[in-house]
């Protein structure tokens, strides 16, 4: 009888001890079972020349007003998306588009461009008008106005003709203006995150009217981008200066536009 007893309070501690034991490890493993939250997917933007860029987001690559042919894309992966802005030769550039592999490719563009592609292209194109906000692999676009205001320009750019885009990845919302002034629908913008304004004359607005507009809208990051006319060359620099004049909390980022130094 005292022999059961001592092998059943054995079993008694035995137990209580692993119990102990799997309390102990609960408590350790528990904050590991956890699960983390993941951080955001960053945009990786890529400059190419003048108003093209190439943006990398969540296994999805985009193409910016793509010109320069497929040379200029050397290196970067098949775009799944095309943004077109303007029926213009710096923006709309059919022989590029022909170069590319397009063959799974979403073009969106404003109908300006669409009626101008041949078949093979335009059946692939989603038409956007200003105002408008579609859904594409996860990328909410939304079509902005771009419009010349004065007088001497207002046939540059008419407006309802091109699209600007702002572009949100996540919780980031990417403007790319298009040819434009510094519009009411740009003034406007909220919560931007990167906004890459044009400022190139006679095309487009003077640097003071860029980083006025910028001011009121208050992106976090500003990128000139489209800088170039012919043959003027917009002053970047003084552009940096009113810019963080008017609000120092705004980081003016310079980004390679011209690397052949040849528009």
């Amino acid at each position: 009888m005292k022999r059961n007893f001592i092998i059943t309070s054995l079993s008694i501690i035995l137990m209580m001890a692993c119990k102990q034991k799997e309390n102990k490890q609960e408590a350790t493993e528990s904050p590991s079972e956890e699960v983390a939250m993941e951080a955001p997917a960053e945009v990786i933007i890529t400059p190419i020349e003048h108003a093209t860029a190439v943006m990398e987001w969540n296994g999805i690559t985009l193409y910016m007003d793509p010109v320069g042919g497929k040379a200029a894309f050397e290196g970067q992966n098949t775009p799944d998306i095309i943004l077109i802005t303007d029926e213009h030769g710096d923006h709309y550039n059919l022989d590029t588009l022909k170069e590319l592999d397009t063959e799974n490719t979403t073009i969106i563009a404003p109908q300006a461009v669409a009626i101008q592609m041949p078949e093979e292209l335009s059946s692939k194109v989603t038409i956007m008008k200003n105002g408008e906000t579609k859904t594409f692999s996860g990328i909410s676009v939304e079509a902005i106005p771009m419009y010349n205001l004065r007088e001497e320009a207002l046939n540059f750019h008419t407006k309802g003709r091109g699209n600007g885009y702002v572009l949100t990845f996540g919780d980031e919302r990417i403007y790319f203006s298009g040819d434009t002034e510094d519009i009411p629908e740009m003034r406007a913008l909220q919560n931007i995150d990167k906004a890459f304004v044009c400022m190139n004359l006679p095309y487009t607005m003077t640097v003071e009217s860029a980083a006025d507009a910028v001011i009121e809208f208050k992106p976090k990051e500003v990128y000139p981008y489209h800088y170039r006319g012919r043959p003027e060359v917009s002053d970047v620099a003084k552009f940096k200066t009113l810019v963080n004049e008017g609000n120092p909390n705004i980081s003016v980022v310079q980004l390679d536009w011209y690397p052949k130094d040849d528009f």
